[in-house]
């Protein structure tokens, strides 16, 4: 059966953060398409994945029999990752805006499983895998909106997912979150609401969709 790989980043729990609710809401209809599937979760907000060292990144490119034994021991973490990757059928990834970008802690992840000859390159290891990107964010930086030369987690992403992985990337984007917890925000609560019942409901046809078709 498929194995979805799940990524959470958002520092709030539960249903006080817009991605996590609707990455929940796509695992759910995930698991229901796939109840004997794996599903492999990492929060790396609450367990954060080493920040990128000297030794972890040079390790990288240094012949396993000549590594320091701090080389050794940062690139066996980043190869579990990297593994969990490789084996996903399928990637769901919680990405909200923090200040025009994405939390570090998910760059952090990023950095890890970014090697240049295995999982970037020519030939990436993980080419090709679907992977569906929640990113939330608290005001709406759309095409043609004010705020849209501000927009770096889609163009980010799109170019480290596609350009370097090599994988397939869609995304849903529940906008306006803020609206509700800003009073300057308030006349925006409609849209808010608007964004994240239309977010909810991609989530479901994605998710099922993309089982569908990895089933076939």
């Amino acid at each position: 059966m498929a194995t979805l790989l799940h990524i959470d980043s958002s520092v709030f729990p539960g249903e006080a953060s817009s991605s996590r609710s609707v990455t929940g809401a796509f695992r759910s209809a995930w698991e229901k398409q796939h109840p004997t599937g794996t599903v492999v979760y990492r929060d790396v907000a609450t367990c954060p994945v080493p920040h990128i060292t000297a030794a972890a990144h040079t390790a990288g490119f240094t012949a396993p029999d000549a590594r320091t034994p701090e080389q050794s021991a940062a690139f066996e973490a980043r190869v579990k990752l990297m593994v969990e990757l490789e084996q996903a059928d399928a990637v769901l990834i919680g990405a909200p805006m923090y200040n025009y970008t994405i939390p570090s802690t998910l760059k952090a992840w990023l950095d890890n499983v970014i090697l240049p000859g295995r999982t970037s390159g020519e030939n990436p290891s993980a080419q090709g895998t679907p992977v569906i990107v929640v990113a939330s964010r608290g005001s709406s930086y759309a095409p043609g909106t004010p705020r849209e030369d501000f927009e770096f987690v889609q163009n980010y992403l799109e170019a480290v997912l596609s350009g370097s992985l090599g994988l397939s990337v869609d995304f849903i984007v529940p906008e306006f979150t803020m609206a509700p917890r800003n009073p300057g925000m308030y006349g925006l609560i409609p849209q808010y609401k608007a964004s994240r019942e239309r977010a909810f409901d991609e989530a479901a046809m994605k998710a099922k969709a993309l089982a569908e078709r990895l089933a076939a």
